[in-house]
C-alpha cells in the first residue's frame, strides 16, 4: 500500500456509526482529535508511554498514538466524549471529583477510559485490579490514591455493586 493512500473507514464511535477517510499510515488518536474533532482524547508522549491518548476499542484500552486509524475499521470506540448522557457526568466522572482524583487535568480522559475499558471486563474490581488497570496512565499532579479510590467508587455506581 502506498504511503499516501486514503482509506475509507466505518466504525461506531460513542454509539453513532462514523465513516472517515483517513490516510494509511495515520494514527487513531490523529483521526479522533483532528479530524473528527474530539479533543478529549490527548497527545501526551506519542508513543505509548503516558496513556492520555486511551480510548476503548471493542471494550479493551488502547494507546490511540500507536493504533494505524485504518485499524478502526469495523470496530466500536468510545472516547471520554462518550461517557455520561444527556448532560449528565458519568458515575466514574462523578467519582473522580467526589474524591480530588482530578488536578490539571490532562490525564483524565486517558484515565477514565482505562477505568471504563476495566469496568466492562470486571464489574467489581479489586483496589489490585484497579491500579493495574491504570498503570498505563500517568498523572503528575494527584498522586494515585485519589485516582484509584474515586475508580473503586465509580465502580459501585455504574452497576458493579448490588
Amino acid at each position: 500500500m502506498k504511503p499516501d493512500a486514503v482509506i475509507c473507514i466505518q466504525f461506531v464511535l460513542n454509539g453513532e456509526k462514523t465513516m472517515l477517510e483517513v490516510g494509511a499510515h495515520e494514527t487513531a488518536l490523529h483521526a479522533i482529535r483532528e479530524r473528527l474533532s474530539l479533543k478529549g482524547t490527548k497527545e501526551g508522549c506519542g508513543m505509548g508511554e503516558c496513556g492520555a491518548c486511551t480510548i476503548v476499542v471493542d471494550g479493551k484500552s488502547v494507546n490511540a498514538c500507536l493504533m494505524a486509524a485504518p485499524q478502526l475499521d469495523g470496530r466500536t470506540v468510545m472516547t471520554v466524549e462518550g461517557l455520561g448522557s444527556d448532560g449528565n457526568l458519568h458515575p466514574l466522572q462523578e467519582a473522580l471529583l467526589d474524591h480530588h482524583g482530578v488536578q490539571c487535568g490532562f490525564c483524565t480522559p486517558g484515565l477514565l477510559m482505562s477505568a471504563q475499558a476495566l469496568m466492562g471486563e470486571t464489574p467489581r474490581p479489586t483496589r489490585k485490579q484497579v491500579t493495574d488497570a491504570i498503570s498505563g496512565n500517568l498523572c503528575r499532579c494527584t498522586g494515585y490514591q485519589q485516582i484509584v479510590t474515586a475508580i473503586e467508587k465509580g465502580a459501585k455506581y455504574t452497576g458493579g455493586e448490588s
